[in-house]
């Protein structure tokens, strides 16, 4: 059974940096793009990060380049997503989930399946 387990999320200051996890199970990670996405109360769930299964692409929403990193360990099955200078638009629930076409510039959900249950981001002073 394909799961997702994020963590990482909390409450940190402006400016401030968080790293959230993402742990596969039930799959081999390193045959697919994994995507980071998020949802803020009120709005639709829109795609932050994606990363191809051999790391060598990576795309990023435009809000969030020179901000936030990806990166994935196939060994440890686990994506990540290293946020800095976060600010409080950044607050969400942020979830990873499964690309089933690779990974592109439009980070689009319905080109993903399989999303974890989320872990929440709160950027505020």
């Amino acid at each position: 059974q394909v799961q997702f387990v994020e963590s990482g999320g909390g409450l940190v200051q402006p400016g401030g940096s968080l790293r959230l996890s993402c742990a596969a199970s039930g799959f081999s990670l390193g045959y697919y793009g994994i995507g980071w996405f998020r949802q803020a109360p009120g709005k639709e769930r829109e795609g932050v990060s994606c990363i191809s299964s051999s790391a060598i692409r990576t795309y990023y929403e435009d809000s969030v380049k020179g901000r936030f990193t990806i990166s994935r360990d196939n060994a440890k099955n686990t994506v990540y997503l290293q946020m800095n200078s976060l600010k409080p638009e950044d607050t969400a629930v942020y979830y990873c989930a499964r690309s089933v076409s690779g990974c592109y510039s439009r980070i689009e959900k319905k080109d993903f399946d399989s999303w974890g249950r989320g872990t929440q981001v709160t950027v505020s002073s």
